[in-house]
């Protein structure tokens, strides 16, 4: 890499430092003081008139929870989605209380069970039970919990799955499955060269018992 190359890597990482500071909403002191310089020379990092070492990066990234690779590629944070507003909250809040009650009134009508009875079992009205069904009232955590447990059902199952928040959770819930995997595990996952060996032990997963046996037969007829 040449010197004209260097100078253009510079300003590159200046302009991700920056986008990346400004889309978590941190100030220059926040970052500087976050990874023990000065204001001024994180002023110079994001004008791209210097830049920093690896050490300070990685310990920008962990400040800022953000993957390193972001560093590394041509998009920058403001190109992703925009974060919900205060008024998409509030709508998003309004559709999945509804999509809630449906899904009441619908385990309740699976374990064959009549208003009066969660009624009397809960201790919870017939009117606000319909109210809850309905969408028209949005039921607390507690009571849900109430209502689930008198029909045997878990509260997990109403957790949201499609919308933001739900991709959110899943892919939360995916991370904490691949930290509690090995190390090794982990290491052999994230080295591209075995993507094939991954993608095929899916394809295996999916095989009934006959295929996979019809597979291996075939396998010791080839390597004996």
């Amino acid at each position: 890499m040449n010197n004209a190359q260097i100078t253009l890597r510079e300003k590159k990482l200046g302009l991700l430092i920056r986008d990346a500071r400004v889309a978590e909403r941190r100030s220059i002191k926040e970052c500087a003081d976050a990874i023990g310089i000065k204001p001024g020379i994180f002023r110079a990092y994001e004008e791209g008139r210097r830049s920093p070492s690896l050490p300070e990066l990685e310990a920008l990234v962990f400040f800022l929870k953000l993957p390193i690779g972001q560093f590394w590629g041509n998009e920058t944070l403001s190109d992703s989605p925009e974060p919900m507003t205060a008024e998409d909250i509030t709508r998003l809040i309004a559709l999945r209380q509804r999509m809630i009650g449906a899904l009441l009134r619908q385990e309740r009508t699976r374990v064959n069970m009549s208003i009066r009875h969660l009624a009397a079992e809960t201790g919870i009205s017939q009117s606000r039970l319909k109210a809850y069904e309905l969408g028209e009232r949005s039921v607390t955590v507690p009571e849900l919990e109430s209502i689930l447990t008198v029909m045997g059902s878990r509260i997990e199952n109403f957790f949201d799955q499609s919308g933001p928040v739900g991709d959110w959770m899943n892919s939360q819930r995916a991370m904490q499955k691949f930290r509690e995997l090995p190390t090794e595990l982990q290491d052999f996952v994230c080295q591209p060269v075995n993507r094939p060996y991954i993608e095929l032990a899916i394809k295996l997963s999916s095989m009934s018992r006959d295929k996979l046996r019809s597979v291996a037969e075939g396998l010791l007829d080839i390597t004996l």
